[in-house]
């Protein structure tokens, strides 16, 4: 198959996850890397054979890829995306996809007035085993959840700044938000709060984050969902997983490493597990977008992707507060 170029806007962890995804895929080749960061650039364009670059517009005159991955902090999202969309660039954006509802709204909008492929990076919404899920519940609605992300994560200088970051909220939580919003519909409001006690997950005087919290969805359809979100410190073992209670059925979701689905439904016993790592199917799926020409075939829209940063910021003004907070439309 010819070859399809890609570009990546951005030099950081995330970026070499992409980087190494894609590298194993002989239609993929990486042929430009951009960072504000010249000895990060250059280290990973590098490593795949790319020129570095210090600008991303410098990037695609160079290069003139066929798709562009943005993985910069989520406050930098919105310059990039929107020029990479005028061009008419698919863009694969790493999520959330943006800190700002504002620049959410510019992203999601611009993408579906020029029709762009975007494809926003919730992994976990490209997981085949929601599928398996939906077929298990059929058709029961949700009447309770129970989410953790409990273990230790990679700490970025501007994860742990909430106005740059938007902290555990925004990097970690919402994945959990998206899954739930997912499998259970939309979130109306949110409650939050979080534990004052230093967890060892980051030096206590490092940042402005709390280490701990706890977040309670009310979904449109009268269900509830908690989810946790613990920042632990490294060597401690970890726990990604959702439990789902919905009328005569109980479901267990396991996430990171082993993305398995057990329970019992109806008398009946339930069990999968996933054929692909829910990076990959993300992937292929804005590959296949980029194919098939049709925005609509990416695991996660912008449009989508952008409720899920709204609950999230209705969760953050919870926390602040201590009140239940409305979702904004």
């Amino acid at each position: 198959m010819p070859s399809l170029v890609v570009a990546m806007v951005g030099a950081g962890w995330m970026a070499r996850e992409h980087a190494q995804e894609l590298s194993r895929r002989p239609d993929i080749v990486i042929r430009g890397v951009c960072d504000v960061d010249g000895e990060r650039a250059a280290a990973l364009a590098g490593e795949h054979g790319a020129r570095p670059f210090g600008d991303w517009a410098d990037m695609v005159d160079a290069v003139v890829p066929d798709a562009v991955w943005v993985c910069t902090p989520p406050g930098l999202h919105a310059e990039p995306a929107l020029g990479l969309f005028e061009l008419g660039l698919p863009v694969y954006l790493e999520k959330p996809i943006a800190r700002s509802v504002t620049d959410g709204r510019a992203i999601a909008a611009r993408a579906g007035e020029l029709g762009v492929v975007c494809a926003v990076g919730y992994q976990w919404h490209a997981l085949d085993l929601l599928g398996a899920v939906r077929h298990a519940l059929d058709g029961r609605p949700i009447g309770f959840a129970v989410g953790k992300n409990i273990g230790n994560a990679m700490a970025r200088p501007w994860f742990v700044n909430r106005a740059q970051g938007g902290g555990n909220i925004l990097e970690r939580g919402s994945h959990h938000i998206d899954l739930v919003r997912t499998l259970g519909g939309e979130v109306t409001s949110v409650q939050a709060a979080a534990s004052a006690v230093s967890l060892g997950g980051r030096p206590p005087e490092t940042g402005d984050i709390e280490d701990g919290l706890t977040m309670i969805l009310h979904l449109e359809s009268g269900g509830t969902a908690t989810i946790l979100v613990v920042w632990l410190g490294a060597g401690l073992p970890g726990s990604y997983n959702l439990e789902i209670a919905a009328t005569d059925a109980l479901l267990a979701l396991e996430l990171d490493p082993d993305f398995r689905l057990s329970g019992t439904v109806g008398g009946t016993s339930v069990e999968a597990h996933s054929t692909s790592p829910p990076l990959r199917s993300s992937i292929d799926r804005f590959l296949a977008a980029i194919q098939s020409r049709d925005p609509s075939d990416v695991a996660c829209t912008p449009a989508d992707a952008l409720r899920t940063l709204a609950v999230a910021h209705a969760a953050e003004e919870a926390l602040e507060t201590g009140e239940k907070v409305t979702v904004a439309g």
